[in-house]
């Protein structure tokens, strides 16, 4: 039997079958298998499930960051004016733009004002970042210039000033309502610098999908923003949007070499580096703890096997007198285990994934149960909780639970395969 008997034969499959199904009083560990396949489950989905949210949480941070702002803005390195200051501001920054433009993979160069004021409507103030732009220069950002998400019309534009949502909310503006921006420095004469104060009405509204760039950011035409900043002729930065800004780097040689010998660069990742970073090392020390949960669970095998072990020693020994090798008895026992952290892997991505794709539904189910406030925007940065599920990261659960269980199984399935047939037949 033992020459002709492939591995894993039908009837170990059998005998692995029978052995998890067995009731309590026939000597089986039911019980102790539900409780294997339950934490395998749960600890598989509870690993999809944050890696989904990590994946979806970068993916909508760094996209509200490209959509909204430029891949690189290039300034000017400056100069020493008479009064001692450094002056960056550009003068020919057409012909920046123009060049930086015909650079391979570069899609959109826009000069930019840009000038902190504060914005005031009736009795309502707050602090706001102007940035000047072209009208069709602003019809070119993804996140801002959306109409799925925006209210108002881009045509008149040049007429009026965009602001944020949260602008809007915090002023209770509207479209066509009228907002005052007010600078420091404003008109010079004769007896210094006054205060300028404009107003301005409301052409657009725009949801960008972060809460500190609605909450903190209007747009005016590049013209009007000159004149309200005494910037007349000159430009602050000009703001670069490329084809793949994850390769920023690659593309700021040529970016440099086109702008001239005085011009500097900022990339979006000099700015939210740091943050990116972070995320990057927590994503990993998240993936390390939720294995450590997924190898508790499948300690629950090995708790179960001993004791169907122990419960089957006088099978085992019947088993090898009739001419079972080790080897049998050892993938009968791995069969028992393995299939439980399969069963219990295949439900813990059907839960995972399904919660993934919810997660909206659920979110707002839990934010109502709690009262709200389960999501602060203006801590988080963004509106709500995205989940974006990766083959990759489906598998990569996959991949570990499975073979955690299989390596786990193997220490009691050799105890098994081990047992002397005597010594399990001697008290029967």
């Amino acid at each position: 039997m033992s020459q002709s008997t492939a591995p894993f034969s039908r009837f170990e499959w059998m005998i692995a079958w029978r052995y998890l199904r067995a009731r309590k009083a026939e000597g089986g560990v039911s019980t102790m298998t539900w409780i294997s396949l339950i934490g395998i489950t749960l600890a598989v989905a509870a690993l999809i499930i944050t890696l989904a949210v990590r994946t979806g949480f970068r993916a909508e941070f760094v996209d509200t960051i490209l959509g909204a702002n430029g891949h690189v803005s290039v300034y000017s390195q400056g100069e020493i004016d008479d009064a001692g200051q450094i002056d960056r501001s550009i003068t020919d920054y057409d012909g920046w733009a123009e060049r930086i433009r015909s650079v391979e993979g570069v899609t959109r160069a826009a000069p930019v004002v840009k000038g902190q004021v504060m914005a005031n409507h009736l009795d309502n103030n707050t602090g706001v970042q102007v940035f000047g732009m072209r009208g069709e220069d602003f019809a070119t950002l993804p996140r801002i210039a959306d109409p799925e998400t925006s209210v108002g019309s881009l045509a008149v534009y040049d007429s009026g000033i965009a602001i944020g949502s949260g602008v809007a909310r915090d002023l209770g503006l509207g479209v066509g309502g009228k907002i005052k921006l007010i600078s420091p420095n404003g008109a010079r004469t004769a007896f210094g610098v006054t205060p300028r104060v404009n107003v301005y009405d409301v052409a657009y509204i725009y949801s960008a999908g972060r809460y500190d760039i609605d909450s903190t950011r209007v747009y005016l035409p590049l013209e009007e923003a000159q004149s309200f900043f005494n910037k007349e002729g000159t430009v602050d930065e000009i703001e670069v949007m490329v084809l793949d800004p994850e390769d920023i780097q690659d593309y700021l040689p040529a970016i440099l070499a086109a702008a001239g010998e005085r011009a500097a660069p900022w990339t979006w990742m000099d700015s939210a580096g740091g943050f990116l970073r972070a995320l990057k090392m927590e994503d990993n020390v998240m993936f390390v703890i939720l294995s450590v949960l997924v190898l508790i669970a499948s300690m629950n095998i090995v708790s179960g096997l001993i004791m169907l072990v122990k419960n089957k020693g006088s099978d085992i020994g019947i088993l090898r007198t009739m001419g079972l090798t080790e080897g049998s008895v050892l993938r009968i026992f791995f069969l028992c285990g393995s299939l439980t952290g399969i069963v219990g892997t295949i439900m813990g991505v059907i839960v995972g994934v399904l919660f993934a794709t919810y997660i909206d539904q659920i979110f707002a189910l839990v934010d109502w149960v709690s009262g709200g406030g389960v999501w602060d925007p203006s801590v988080r940065g963004i509106y709500a909780l995205p989940a974006k599920l990766e083959l990759g990261d489906v598998l990569s659960a996959v991949a570990m639970s499975l073979g955690l269980s299989f390596i786990v199984t193997i220490f009691p399935a050799r105890r098994a395969a081990r047992m002397n047939p005597v010594e399990a037949l001697r008290y029967e």
